[in-house]
């Protein structure tokens, strides 16, 4: 199996240094570089595209949230996991509208991070538990105001909304239901427009918030 390619992004040397020497113990593994500002970790992504980009959010000059942008444009295929010891409302949603694939604080143990890490690379979405309250809170708002929305999908539909929830991929899903990918593509994209949401992140939650799936 190919090693798992991460470039570190953070304006503190110190942090950089001991993420690098936790992360490079990790089988699979392997930090490719390092960068101390959001305007110096878009030039390294559009020179090396790694599978993932840890990334600081308060940065001097360009901040976490236009750098997940920018990454995302270059390099869709790369994942941002926002690692930051900000957890207020209008730094969450601005990440991960921004494209952010998951989003935790820097109080997390060094072996669960090598562990998010593993599971970006997948497209897996990993919340921190104060996050995910806060995310949640904002669907269960949403939810008020649009009661129906989960009424809508239809049986195949939850069934694939549960395995989104559960961090499989498409091609997984498609296997597991027997189904084409492209099959399960058009499922996705009907669940995304009846739910109104926006992205897989958005899914795993809206699955929380209202039971279809349990969060361990």
């Amino acid at each position: 199996m190919a090693e798992i390619s991460i470039l570190l992004v953070d304006d503190h040397e110190v942090v950089r240094k001991g993420l690098r020497n936790y992360l490079e113990t990790v089988p699979g593994l392997a930090v490719i570089g390092e960068a101390g500002s959001g305007e110096e970790a878009i030039a390294m992504v559009q020179e090396q595209i790694p599978d993932v980009v840890l990334l600081d959010l308060i940065m001097p000059g360009m901040d976490g949230v236009d750098a997940t942008r920018q990454i995302k444009k270059i390099s869709p295929r790369t994942q941002v996991v926002i690692l930051t010891s900000f957890h207020d409302d209008s730094h969450i949603f601005r990440a991960l509208k921004a494209g952010a694939t998951s989003y935790v604080l820097k109080d997390m143990r060094m072996d669960r991070l090598a562990e998010v890490i593993q599971k970006a690379a997948r497209g897996e979405v990993v919340l921190h538990p104060r996050i995910a309250a806060r995310v949640l809170e904002n669907l269960r708002e949403d939810s008020r105001r649009n009661p129906q929305l989960f009424n809508e999908l239809t049986e195949r539909e939850l069934e694939v909304l549960r395995m989104i929830a559960s961090g499989l991929t498409n091609n997984q899903i498609a296997e597991k239901l027997s189904l084409s990918e492209h099959t399960v593509k058009g499922h996705v994209r009907n669940i995304f427009s009846k739910l109104q949401l926006v992205d897989r992140t958005q899914a795993v939650v809206f699955a929380w918030q209202t039971g279809l799936v349990r969060k361990e």
